[in-house]
């Protein structure tokens, strides 16, 4: 029994020594991440402008679809999409023969009127005078002034149909109400059209007009006249004006329709086209600022990737205003000028990351 007592002993000093001898294994080295010099930016104090975003399709602001005055058969259309007209310019012709001859007619009613009148007036002058020297009754005289009164009448509708006629006649000259450009023809020779038929639309691209839509917690800053940067698809920059603010609140998106005045000289833009941009409510100087893209959410946590003793770390920040047109928004909290963070959304990166830079 001792000498297994002995035994044991000796075994389990041996496994000691053996634990003790044995090396630890050696922690994982951190993994590394590798960036462009552009990857990185340092936080730095900006001026950044104040904006709401806002889209929506341009629109003509003068416009107007040319429909037919009187019913007719159509004898020409002088004008054909994307040509340029003026205001008064005849732009298509309806068939005249009926209201000729219907403006004749009223003529010839309203010169046998007149000469009734002519007529009545003459003898009522007569008779005045007699009726002064009592050659004739008052009585007679009264017939006299009725007939005269009648034959005045009839000469002021005969006066009234025929300038009547004469404005239907006219009407069969179809004009432009506006200096524009035709966008679109709507009929053909020899067709027939009736009243309020559309024949042409003329719109005035000198003026274009954005409408969109802003929230209703944020009208009480908007104001006429502030500035509007916006992009237009194909045609880069330009700036407008807020021309006007709906008294309304639409219902069911619970927002204000807000109407933008973009000039357009030159007519380079186009009625439809699209353009995203913001309303500039007012400027922040000197803020701390970082790209817009280094800012990462989840839920309602704001982070940013910082490069601190050359590892990559996450770092909680409070966010600000957005400067919409800069692709900037302003760090309330959380990081400090000259830190030196990743600039753009590259993906989810692992915090505790060597951060290596490589060359462009």
């Amino acid at each position: 029994m001792a000498v297994l007592a002995l035994a044991l002993a000796l075994g389990a000093g041996a496994a000691v020594r053996k634990s003790r001898g044995a090396k630890a294994p050696a922690p994982a080295a951190p993994a590394t991440v590798e960036f462009l010099q552009t990857d990185l930016i340092d936080a730095a104090r900006r001026d950044l402008q104040v904006a709401l975003p806002l889209s929506g399709s341009l629109r003509a602001l003068n416009q107007s679809s040319v429909k037919a005055k009187v019913a007719g058969e159509v004898l020409q259309v002088l004008v054909r999409e994307g040509e340029a007209v003026r205001a008064g310019q005849v732009i298509a012709r309806i068939d005249p023969t009926e209201f000729e001859a219907k403006a004749a007619q009223a003529r010839g009613q309203m010169l046998a009127a007149r000469g009734q009148y002519e007529n009545a007036r003459q003898t009522y002058e007569r008779n005045r005078t007699l009726v002064d020297k009592g050659f004739i009754s008052q009585t007679a005289f009264d017939n006299f002034q009725s007939s005269l009164d009648v034959a005045r009448a009839n000469l002021d509708a005969a006066q009234a149909g025929l300038a009547l006629t004469q404005k239907s006649l006219a009407d069969t000259m179809v004009r432009s109400p506006l200096d524009g450009t035709v966008s679109a023809r709507a009929v053909q020779p020899g067709e027939k059209v009736s009243p309020d038929t559309r024949l042409i639309d003329v719109v005035d691209l000198r003026v274009l007009e954005l409408e969109a839509p802003i929230p209703m917690a944020d009208v009480a800053r908007a104001a006429i006249g502030q500035r509007v940067l916006l992009e237009i698809e194909g045609h880069g920059r330009h700036e407008g004006r807020l021309a006007r603010i709906n008294p309304a609140v639409t219902t069911g998106t619970r927002s204000v329709m807000v109407y933008v005045r973009v000039d357009n000289a030159g007519t380079a833009l186009r009625s439809g086209m699209f353009a995203r941009g913001a309303l500039v409510l007012g400027n922040r100087t000197d803020v701390l600022a970082v790209p817009a893209g280094a800012v990462r959410s989840e839920g309602q946590r704001a982070f940013v990737y910082v490069i601190e003793n050359g590892l990559l770390a996450e770092r909680a920040v409070q966010t600000g205003v957005r400067d919409e047109d800069g692709g900037l928004v302003e760090i309330t909290g959380g990081l400090n000028p000259g830190e030196r963070i990743v600039r753009n959304n590259l993906g989810t990166l692992r915090a505790g990351s060597r951060v290596k830079l490589v060359q462009d």
